[in-house]
């Protein structure tokens, strides 16, 4: 971010970061990069503990009630420890949105607020193995049966997968177009998710990347967000943080290897 067009409290968070960041240990990155280390769970409490998850969310939910341009200044500088750990950063402000925005308040109170304070992990899962960036292409089933829906289906390439308890997760509900047949439901770990971790998947080792696996998965009915067959509208929401989030992620690691390339300069 250009120093310049910095107010004084954005200085002073964006030095705040700095120092976290600064603290991270090497050995940390040198383990994550072998697959030593497959959930960095400790990294993630800590930034909880400096109150650094999800800026924007208001003081009441536990953030600091800040804005967009605050969290994406935070999440220029933790790219510069590449992208496992800035994804997970930025999954908190992801994953928060659609819950912050279209969830209940008993869906607040029960997830959101202990993501922020570091006592729970969270993951999304959007790609599946036949479709990437195809959305709409889902394949995941979700069928109604009396106060539970009951999903089936797969999800890979989940960063967080490895450590998240809890998953936001696309369902097709209708046999409508696609815009009009998708769902998302908060999936926790233990109604029945299978996670299988990918090994030395380039560029995001160690962040817990990996594939889900759902074999008739029973979810609460209350577990549903928004309503059913309103995931497009949840989706589109979601990816305003996403884009943000993986393009200041992106420049804070080209910063940091164009500082190292200038060495052998």
């Amino acid at each position: 971010m250009i120093d310049a067009l910095l107010t004084e409290p954005q200085r002073k968070l964006r030095d705040e970061v700095r120092e976290f960041v600064r603290g991270v240990p090497r050995q940390l990155l040198l383990d994550m990069d072998a697959d030593k280390v497959r959930y960095p769970r400790e990294y993630v409490v800590e930034l909880a503990r400096r109150n650094l998850l999800g800026l924007r969310f208001s003081r009441e939910l536990g953030g600091r009630g800040l804005r967009w341009v605050d969290e994406i200044i935070a999440l220029e500088e933790i790219g510069v420890l590449g992208a496992s750990l800035s994804c997970l950063f930025s999954l908190v402000t992801i994953v928060g949105e659609a819950i912050h925005v279209f969830g209940t308040n008993q869906q607040k109170r029960r997830y959101l607020e202990p993501l922020l304070k570091g006592e729970m992990f969270c993951a999304e899962a959007l790609t599946e193995p036949r479709g990437g960036s195809d959305f709409f292409g889902a394949t995941t089933i979700a069928r109604k049966q009396g106060d539970h829906y009951v999903l089936s289906g797969q999800k890979r390439f989940v960063v967080g997968a490895e450590g998240a308890d809890i998953f936001l997760v696309y369902a097709r509900t209708a046999e409508d177009v696609p815009a009009r047949s998708l769902s998302a439901f908060i999936v926790e770990r233990h109604m029945g998710v299978e996670a299988k971790y990918i090994y030395g998947l380039m560029g995001t080792r160690g962040g817990g990347a990996g594939r889900l696996i759902f074999r008739e998965t029973r979810v609460p009915e209350e577990n549903l967000l928004l309503g059913e067959n309103r995931g497009a509208d949840i989706f589109h929401q979601m990816m305003i943080p996403e884009r943000m989030t993986s393009a200041a992620g992106a420049i804070g690691a080209a910063r940091a290897a164009l500082q190292i390339a200038l060495r052998y300069s």
